[in-house]
Order: structure tokens, then C-alpha cells, then sequence
């Protein structure tokens, strides 16, 4: 054999070897990466180990996804409750701009995404992805009426501010609106929460099985805690145990489907560690923190078989991976006594507050040659950055289609800055629809109490009292002190920005630093 014929083998043998290994360049070109995102669903920020070694529970998998990225431990939901902060990550506006200005739809809710209106997986189908949503939707379908009953889809704000009347549903037919219609190619979901009818699954629009059977519900008295469900309509084979474990095994097939001739973005919002609190068998009893804490270490197998798959297909080194919550843990105080367990950290209040416990959440990013491994941002940052990060990966130019809220974290993730560039500050809202903003220490909540599920949860001021609550979160991270009569520019300073970021039609680019 001659020289030559050996060097041309050799080099055929490379080629198939980085072909196999999924490193082979498209004509050329750099190829864009792929995105995970895995938003656990009320998990609180000191659910995870790595933000708690003393808690309770243990995350080994998202602690280890922390080591091999980013973990950030001043980063927050745009609201403290499921739905706004799901319209939020995926259009990159505060959710008070949407239809829906306080609370959360229900499992017969219409969608609230705004026809036309961009999304991230839109954004990225225009630009080549294949994208994915698999788990708990929880924005509203546009489920279609019986005859008979078309007049109400007119009414102002039905299936929106008042959920649409299920015997006026025909599950025979396909919702006109959802996933497919917001840029998602292929879609996995659960109507809503886990503890909201109808118990059901639609795969790309279309479900997987009618909902002609019927729960009474279960631990109706457990104050939304425990194996709580609600009562109402499911499919007859629905199976709240299987939930999980079906999602994991839909996203991780979507994986193994994918190759390295086309990115994809998968969006992994999981239903649990919300209620109903229902580890399987193999979880029981695994933690210190009773029912919710197996729960949370379900979850964290979870997220654990996802990264193995993406190993295991040799996708790993070109994905993004984010890990996220949707806001804070519902844990009342009674359980922290109880468990000697903090699932907020050392944050005050829970979900549903405008306190820091409400909406102050775990947040990793993982990208492998880009990101720093083990590295710890403290940029404050709320997953409304979503949009504008993933233009600015993807080198999108067009700049009229930037939504209001949202800022590119990617000069952080890079080590290039140590906080978000251009954002004037970061806005929360409540589930009672109390606003706060937060620029550098400074937080200000309009209002008094926790504008949630802590009480007092609004507390009307007597004469003399102060109005709202400021705190320096450098002195005072667990909210104890108010100082908003002793600072009234401070005051001043933010209720001025907070009118301004709640009037603007186009993104603030003010360059104030945090």
C-alpha cells in the first residue's frame, strides 16, 4: 500500500470518526448551538444544593450541571406565579403587558400569546431550528365550541379572565391555537398545572385521548399542599404518577431524534415539583423534607436523565443547557419549622409574593467552550432575557422585532461583563398584582404586605405609615428593615422608573448599571 493510499485512509477514518462524533462543519459555516431549557415548575431557590449544602434536599444533578456552567444567585422570575411568567420567557415581555395583567389561566383557558406576536421558538424556527415543547403549557388553548355556543368566544375576556365552561368545549376537535401556532414544530403538553382539569395530554395540538372520565379531586383540604388535585374531567388512562416520568421520556426521544445537521431548541417546562406532591416509589422517602422534597429529587433525576441522553448522542458539546423555576416554592413557614428545611433560601416569603422568596430563583446555563465551568454570576437577571440572548447567539439583526423587556445575558455568560448591559432594572409583579423593581440594591414594592400567599398579604396603610417598602438588599437580603420613609429620593427614583418601564411601547436602553 502506498504512502498516499494510507494518508487517504487515515484521513477517511478522521472524517468518519468526527462525523460519528457529531463535529463535522456545515459547508462551512459554524454551526449555531442547540438549546435545553428546563423550567422546573415552583421550585424554590433553596430546593437546590448547590445554592443550600444545609438544606434538606439534594439536586446531585443540577449541582453537577452548575459545576459545568454558570450558576447565578440573583436571578428572578418576571412574576411569582406559572402563567405570566411563562408568557414572559417565551416573548420576552413583562407579562402585565399581555391580556392578562394579574393571575394565572386555568386548564380550559384560551391562549394568551397575542396572535403574530414573536416568540423565542418562533424567532429560532425563522432562523433554522427545530423546536420542541414538551410539558406543562399553561398559556391557554383555543379550544373549539360545540354549535351553539360561538357568541361567547366574542365576550371580553372569556377563556381569559373567566375560564371557558367545558360542556361547552368539543374535544373532538383540535384547538385552532397553542404551541403550533407560537413557532413550535412538535409539542408534548399538559393543558396546565398538574392540579388543574382537564387531566389530559395533546400532542401537536391534538389530543392524545379524550377527557371523558371524571376525578372528584383529591386532599381537597390539604390547603393546596400533598397529592392535591382538583376536581374534574381527565382522560380515563391519566395517571398523575406517570407525568414525569412521560414528559422525561418524550423530551429524551426528541433528543435522540436529532443530529447535527440542524440545531434544535427544546423547551422542558416539567409540572412538578408543583402540586400534586406524588414522588413515585422509587423517590419516597429519599429526602428529609417529606413528600415535596422527594418530589424535588425526582426532579433532579430528571434533568439528570436529559443531560445523560444528551451525552449519550454525542450533543453535548454544541447545546446550551438552562436550567430555571418558574418562581418560589410554595412552602409555608409551618414546613420550614417542620422540615428545618428553607425552600426559598434565605429569601423572605414564598410563591406568589413580591417578596424575594417569591420570585428569586435557581438558574444555571451550561455551554461547554463558552461558558466557564464552575463559575458564579451575581447579575440580577429575570427570564424575560430569554429573547434577546438567543438574538444575539443567533446573530439576529433585525432589531424592530426586540420585545420591551428583554436584555441578552450573553456578555455575562461569557465572562465579558458582570452584569446584564443596557437594562435599567428588573420588575416583578405579584399574584395580587403588587409591583416591584429592582436596580442594583435597591428594592421597591408598591404596597404594604407580601402582595401573595404570605399573610399579612396587603396591609392598608394608617396615617404616618409608609406606602410601599424599599430595602437594600446589600444590608438587608431577608427584607426585615423597610427604609421607605427614610429614603424618600430613593423612593422617588424608582416609582419614576417603574412608571417608566410600565408606559414604554419599545425597550429602555438607558445603560444604567445595576
Amino acid at each position: 500500500m502506498t504512502g498516499f493510499l494510507k494518508v487517504g485512509i487515515a484521513a477517511g477514518g478522521f472524517a468518519i470518526l468526527l462525523f460519528l462524533m457529531g463535529t463535522v462543519p456545515q459547508s462551512g459555516k459554524k454551526q449555531r448551538p442547540n438549546i435545553v431549557y428546563i423550567l422546573a415548575d415552583d421550585l424554590g431557590y433553596g430546593d437546590v444544593s448547590a445554592n443550600n449544602p444545609g438544606g434538606q434536599i439534594k439536586t446531585p444533578n443540577i449541582d453537577k450541571l452548575a459545576s459545568q456552567g454558570m450558576r447565578f444567585t440573583d436571578a428572578h422570575s418576571p412574576s411569582s406565579v406559572c402563567t405570566p411568567t411563562r408568557y414572559g420567557l417565551l416573548t420576552g415581555r413583562y407579562p402585565w403587558r399581555s391580556r392578562l395583567p394579574v393571575g394565572v389561566l386555568r386548564g380550559y383557558s384560551r391562549t394568551l400569546i397575542e396572535a403574530n406576536r414573536p416568540t423565542v421558538a418562533s424567532l429560532l424556527k425563522s432562523n433554522g431550528y427545530q423546536t420542541a415543547v414538551v410539558g406543562k403549557w399553561h398559556l391557554g388553548l383555543d379550544w373549539q365550541v360545540l354549535p351553539g355556543h360561538e357568541a361567547l368566544l366574542a365576550t371580553d375576556g372569556y377563556g381569559i379572565k373567566s375560564d371557558m365552561n367545558p360542556d361547552h368545549i368539543d374535544f373532538s376537535r383540535n384547538p385552532s391555537q397553542g404551541p403550533t401556532t407560537v413557532g413550535f414544530d412538535y409539542s408534548y403538553i399538559l393543558p396546565a398545572s398538574l392540579d388543574m382539569p382537564p387531566y389530559c395530554y395533546l400532542e401537536n395540538q391534538q389530543l392524545t385521548e379524550l377527557p371523558t372520565g371524571y376525578t372528584k379531586g383529591n386532599s381537597l383540604e390539604s390547603g393546596f399542599t400533598g397529592p392535591f388535585w382538583r376536581e374534574g374531567k381527565m382522560a380515563p388512562s391519566f395517571d398523575f404518577y406517570d407525568v414525569l416520568p412521560r414528559f422525561v421520556d418524550r423530551a429524551t426521544a426528541f433528543l435522540r431524534k436529532q443530529t447535527t445537521q440542524k440545531p434544535f431548541f427544546l423547551y422542558l417546562p416539567l409540572a412538578a415539583p408543583h402540586t400534586p406532591w406524588m414522588p413515585t416509589k422509587t423517590y419516597a422517602g429519599k429526602s428529609k423534607a417529606g413528600e415535596y422534597g422527594d418530589f424535588v429529587q425526582q426532579v433532579d433525576a430528571a434533568v439528570g436523565e436529559v443531560l445523560n441522553t444528551l451525552d449519550e448522542s454525542g450533543l453535548s458539546g454544541n447545546t446550551i443547557v438552562i436550567f430555571a423555576s418558574d418562581n418560589g416554592p410554595y412552602w409555608r413557614e409551618s414546613f420550614v419549622n417542620r422540615f428545618n428545611h428553607k425552600a426559598a433560601g434565605e429569601f423572605r416569603g414564598m410563591k406568589g409574593d413580591a417578596f424575594e422568596g417569591g420570585h428569586r430563583i435557581p438558574f444555571v446555563v451550561r455551554w461547554p467552550g463558552k461558558v466557564k465551568p464552575g463559575s458564579i454570576s451575581a447579575a440580577t437577571t429575570t427570564l424575560t432575557n430569554l429573547m434577546a440572548t438567543c438574538r444575539e447567539i443567533i446573530g439576529e439583526k433585525d432589531k424592530t422585532a426586540i420585545p420591551e423587556d428583554s436584555y441578552s445575558i450573553l456578555p455575562v455568560l461569557l465572562g465579558k461583563s458582570k452584569e446584564v448591559p443596557e437594562q435599567p432594572a428588573v420588575v416583578h409583579s405579584s399574584s395580587l398584582g403588587f409591583f416591584a423593581i429592582r436596580q442594583g440594591d435597591w428594592k421597591l414594592i408598591e404596597g404594604l404586605g407580601s402582595g401573595g400567599f404570605t399573610d399579612p398579604k396587603e396591609i392598608k396603610p394608617q396615617a404616618g405609615e409608609p406606602a410601599g417598602q424599599l430595602y437594600n438588599l446589600a444590608t438587608d437580603v431577608a427584607e426585615t428593615r423597610n427604609l421607605y420613609q427614610q429614603n424618600p429620593e430613593k423612593v422617588r427614583e424608582l416609582t419614576d422608573l417603574l412608571a417608566k418601564i410600565r408606559q414604554s411601547k419599545t425597550r429602555l436602553e438607558t445603560g444604567a448599571k445595576q
